[in-house]
């Protein structure tokens, strides 16, 4: 369960959101804490200093000539304050009480009884077991003589650590909220997440079946999980295309080694049985068996091309070519099939370049382009050979009035072992789409259903 990423996602997203509550609150605990101190010290300075006025003052205004304690009682000023009033010093009131308790050094630690400025400080009143925070002010009957004593104003920390203990359970209930709503959301965010990449690992397990025939809804709102879908949707077509290609390769190759090898058979085996015994049959029949070990020959030349091709070890030569010879060779070759099947074949050559290129190479490129066209030409039909130059490029266009090609079929004819109509090994135009690359050029292609083709390969005159 918890190797799931549907439930990993919203612990993870959990756990950050404690992580980050629990340092906030730290943060802001022990923030409170220094504010809470700061202020209490404050006002129990405050305090102090006005008590401590109001005693003096008090002391001044006696009307005999000993000192008498004040009229207002402590308990009065403590029930205002809500802190609690200590005296520490001498007793400037013979035989009287002055409501305040008394404690002595040894209750705060150290001496305070003599100090002339204000001071803070904690201790444990007498009777008491906890710890007090407190404030001090002497008292001086007048300006410039010494204190005859301190008047001390304290309240019980623990007060403090009630105030913080209260800040700490409203955190944790809003962290308990918090928790609520971003575990709803987390989970909610996560399903988001994680239903598309579920789909895709069970799209996933259906390729590695051979199943390529997978279907994946559209991802809301796209994205990185978006663009995934979508490459890998695109990847199940080509793998699909590509077990289909490799399918058709196999019958087609399987088809084409047959024919050949079925007429090299026979004809062979009549000339060992001695069936032929005219010369000029026999002649014929050896003939026949040199022209199929010929077409074998081509077929064996194309796998092995593609393979170099594939494997980036394909080497091209360089050298002078004039193209209007290599273009006369090419035209020459299917001469004879135009004039049997009463094609319109055609050359034009309106100048005769000579470029650096491979020249073997490029014959086999218009080769393999006017292959093509007859094949894809009806009886009848016309096919144009034409051979241009200009701006430091070449350019040959092999036309036909053949079906022409359906858009979302243009790509894929330059595949390797992909045939429209299922015959043939599908590796004229692919090996001389990447032969032209490999020459440093591009084959166009120009075509509408109905229109027929034109086949355009475009060379420079220096190749890089």
């Amino acid at each position: 369960m918890f190797n799931s990423l549907r439930v990993r996602l919203p612990l993870l997203f959990l756990a950050a959101i404690a992580l980050a509550f629990l340092v906030a609150s730290l943060i802001a605990v022990r923030l409170f804490q220094d504010y809470t101190r700061t202020q209490s010290l404050i006002e129990l300075r405050r305090e102090a200093t006005g008590l401590a006025r109001l005693y003096a003052e008090s002391a001044r205004q006696s009307s005999d000539e000993r000192l008498r304690a004040p009229n207002f009682a402590a308990d009065t000023l403590e029930a205002t304050t809500g802190d609690s009033l200590y005296y520490l010093g001498l007793n400037i009131f013979p035989g009287q009480e002055a409501g305040l308790e008394r404690v002595t050094e040894e209750d705060i630690g150290f001496d305070v009884r003599l100090s002339t400025r204000p001071m803070t400080f904690e201790f444990e009143p007498p009777g008491e077991d906890r710890l007090y925070l407190a404030a001090s002010h002497p008292l001086v009957l007048d300006t410039g003589t010494p204190p005859f004593g301190q008047l001390i104003v304290a309240k019980p920390k623990n007060e403090l650590r009630n105030a913080w203990v209260t800040l700490i359970s409203r955190l944790t209930l809003a962290f308990l909220g918090a928790i609520v709503l971003v575990g709803g959301l987390a989970w909610y965010l996560s399903r988001r997440i994680t239903a598309p990449v579920l789909a895709l690992s069970a799209a996933a397990d259906d390729v590695a079946e051979g199943r390529y025939d997978v279907e994946l809804e559209a991802v809301p709102g796209g994205g990185e999980i978006g663009h995934l879908a979508e490459r890998f949707r695109q990847m199940a077509v080509r793998l699909g295309e590509s077990e289909e290609r490799e399918r058709n390769f196999l019958m087609s190759v399987s088809h084409e080694l047959r024919t050949p090898l079925t007429a090299i058979r026979g004809h062979v085996a009549a000339l060992r049985e001695g069936v032929v015994t005219d010369p000029e049959l026999a002649e014929a029949s050896l003939e026949i068996v040199a022209e199929e070990a010929e077409r074998l020959g081509r077929l064996v030349g194309d796998v092995l091309d593609l393979a170099k091709l594939d494997a980036h070890r394909f080497t091209v030569l360089t050298e002078e070519v004039d193209m209007g010879r290599v273009c006369e060779r090419a035209y020459t070759t299917f001469s004879e099939e135009a004039r049997r099947r009463g094609i319109d074949y055609t050359r034009q050559t309106n100048e005769e370049p000579v470029i650096a290129t491979d020249g073997d190479r490029v014959l086999q490129i218009i080769s393999n382009l006017l292959s093509n066209a007859f094949r894809w030409t009806p009886d009848g039909g016309r096919i144009e050979l034409a051979l241009a130059s200009s701006n430091g490029t070449v350019t040959v266009d092999v036309a036909d009035t053949g079906p022409g090609i359906a858009p979302d079929e243009r790509e894929r004819i330059f595949r390797p072992f992909w045939s429209l109509d299922g015959r043939g090994t599908g590796l004229g135009l692919p090996i001389a789409k990447e032969l032209a690359l490999a020459l440093g050029g591009r084959i166009d292609l120009d075509t509408e259903p109905g229109r027929g083709s034109r086949f355009r390969l475009v060379l420079p005159a220096r190749r890089l």
